[in-house]
């Protein structure tokens, strides 16, 4: 037997675990409750098959939470902006262009069973937010009513409530997500307006 021989059934399983990984982002993003029979279906899979890969359901909800929080957190760590505003712009837009994990997540989120875990998941990406709230505040950049431990938890859950709420076209929706964010943070929906057209215009 050849090396390449052995190695061909661990990269099956690889690619078989991504699969079923995609399929219940899918699935849960479109129900928080997906059972795993349906989740295998949507994977090409048998139910036995899943069970090689995952012991239960809650072992996969798990993995699908970290694998979303990983991509979130990778953004987050990437936001240098000295901005604070342009920081949190670029973090919303971003974070939305992660359109199916950004879901799976809300949806995963609000599903009182999983807060610990999403708690612990996203916690850089929840420093990062802080952090942004911190410097907005201590520069007058951001608004400076509200603590900003707060803010900080009131800008998460407005981009959570974006997400899990709006069922239109992705790019109307992340152009929402961003000024709702940007509201909540203390911004007129015109200084929102024109801090997206500076940042569009940058960017194109």
């Amino acid at each position: 037997m050849t090396s390449s021989t052995l190695r061909q059934p661990r990269r099956d399983a690889q690619e078989n675990r991504a699969g079923i990984l995609a399929a219940a982002a899918d699935e849960i993003a479109r129900d928080p409750h997906a059972s795993l029979d349906a989740i295998a279906r949507a994977a090409g899979l048998s139910r036995r098959a899943l069970y090689g890969h995952f012991d239960d359901r809650e072992a996969l909800v798990r993995q699908v939470l970290v694998t979303g929080a990983a991509r979130f957190n990778a953004i987050a760590d990437r936001i240098d902006d000295d901005d604070p505003q342009r920081a949190l712009a670029r973090l919303a837009a971003e974070l939305w262009h992660e359109a199916s994990h950004v879901r799976v997540a809300a949806a995963i989120a609000l599903d009182e069973s999983h807060v610990a875990d999403t708690a612990a998941a996203l916690a850089p990406l929840r420093t990062r937010i802080a952090e942004i709230v911190r410097r907005g505040q201590d520069t007058g950049a951001l608004r400076t009513d509200i603590a900003a431990p707060v803010l900080a938890h009131l800008i998460e859950e407005t981009g959570r409530a974006v997400v899990a709420r709006m069922h239109v076209d992705p790019a109307a929706s992340a152009e929402h997500a961003v000024k709702a964010v940007l509201g909540i943070a203390g911004l007129s929906w015109r200084e929102s307006v024109a801090l997206l057209d500076a940042f569009e215009g940058a960017t194109s």
